[in-house]
């Protein structure tokens, strides 16, 4: 239940609260129980679809489809729950959902998720809070599914930047006067210094 070499921004039992069993059994209701084996994927990198799901057992890991093997996020105990603000916006998944144990979780699709948040306020309250939480530090970590290449003489670059801080979009910055890696990410994916700035999802 922490992030990887991602600060936190909040109080730990606000961005990664457990729920009661009480407030587990109201959750229920909305969704269905799955079981789960270790290493299954649930939600891929850039899926529109995003479900959410609480932990009754085992434990959950978020990833970039990149590097599956080094966990951004990892979820365990029960009433641990997934998610962030793309859960409840509709907006692709930022990053890859896995088990990284069996286990046994309850999962909500969107729709009742968002019924979930409308109607119970103690529940809504506590997945708001950390969803935003969550959003704010990967955010301020930098920590999304974008990378821009770009310079700071750059008007375009100025302008991707505010899009996506206006969006509240996470992403790594790279410029490329300043950054001494930038030559080799440019070189693997084909891109000249004259097309910056450039966006790579």
């Amino acid at each position: 239940m922490s992030f990887t070499d991602v600060p936190l921004v909040a109080p730990p039992e606000e961005v990664f609260p457990s729920l009661t069993d009480a407030q587990i059994a109201r959750i229920q209701r909305y969704g269905q129980r799955r079981d789960v084996s270790a290493g299954e994927i649930l939600i891929e990198q850039g899926d529109a679809y995003m479900a959410f799901f609480v932990i009754l057992s085992g434990e959950l890991e978020a990833v970039r489809a990149s590097d599956p093997d080094k966990p951004i996020v990892t979820l365990s105990g029960r009433g641990q729950f997934s998610g962030e603000i793309n859960a409840l916006s509709g907006r692709r998944a930022l990053f890859c959902i896995q088990a990284s144990t069996a286990g046994e979780l309850v999962q909500l699709e969107r729709q009742q998720l968002m019924a979930l948040v409308q109607t119970d306020a103690e529940i809504g309250e506590i997945v708001m809070r950390a969803f935003i939480w969550r959003r704010v530090a990967f955010a301020r970590a930098g920590v999304g599914d974008v990378v821009l290449i770009g310079s700071v003489h750059s008007p375009d670059t100025l302008r991707l930047k505010e899009f996506l801080v206006r969006n509240g979009h996470p992403y790594a910055y790279i410029d490329l006067e300043h950054d001494a890696d930038v030559e080799q990410l440019m070189t693997t994916f084909n891109v000249a210094a004259s097309e910056i700035p450039v966006v790579i999802c």
